[in-house]
């Protein structure tokens, strides 16, 4: 009787001895990587042919400003790589936007980011639903097809103050104005393809 007793003993014993150095001494879990990031620095500029229009308006091409009567506008610009008129374009932004407070929420408030270049052929969804018409805007991106399927991230919208880098006033109350837009991607996997 007292044999078995020791057996039992020393066997839990060794049993606790085996789970205290199993826990100290096994490798620790792999930790899954955080998504990865892309980080791309682009200009919205009025197109070279002035093909833009604004809803309900005669004022083609004049940058869209919302009324309070409640109209929307549309846009469509170019999207270059640098601020000049003459930079290499990469793609187009367009958009419609119901600036008005109840349509704040509205699926129709989305500037589309669509990307034509060798490296990258896709578009990104942004979502413009808290727009304040300051200097500059953070948005969401909420998807994308493409290169940039599934992507998430924040558009950094900033109107460029370098007098420079405008055309010059046509006088016909054009606006010209450049805009700074700084994209942060995350994407769901590292297994992401970008596609040419």
């Amino acid at each position: 009787m007292m044999l078995s007793r020791i057996i039992f003993c020393t066997a839990v014993l060794l049993a606790t001895l085996a789970v205290i150095l199993l826990a100290l001494f096994s490798p620790l879990p792999k930790r899954k990587p955080s998504p990865p990031w892309l980080d791309l620095s682009l200009y919205i500029q009025q197109p070279h042919n002035n093909n833009n229009s604004i809803a309900g308006s005669n004022n083609a091409g004049k940058q869209p400003q919302p009324d309070s009567s409640g109209g929307a506008f549309i846009f469509h610009r170019m999207l270059t790589e640098g601020p000049e008129n003459t930079s290499r374009v990469v793609g187009k932004a367009q958009g419609f936007i119901i600036p008005v407070e109840h349509f704040a929420n509205s699926g129709f408030n989305i500037i589309y980011l669509t990307f034509h270049t060798p490296q990258y052929s896709g578009s990104l969804s942004v979502e413009a639903k808290h727009v304040s018409r300051q200097g500059t805007e953070e948005l969401t991106v909420m998807g994308g097809t493409g290169s940039f399927a599934f992507a998430r991230g924040v558009a950094v919208f900033a109107q460029t103050t370098d007098q420079d880098d405008q055309q010059p006033p046509s006088g016909n109350g054009v606006d010209y104005a450049t805009y700074h837009v700084k994209l942060q991607l995350r994407f769901p996997n590292q297994s992401r393809t970008v596609l040419g």
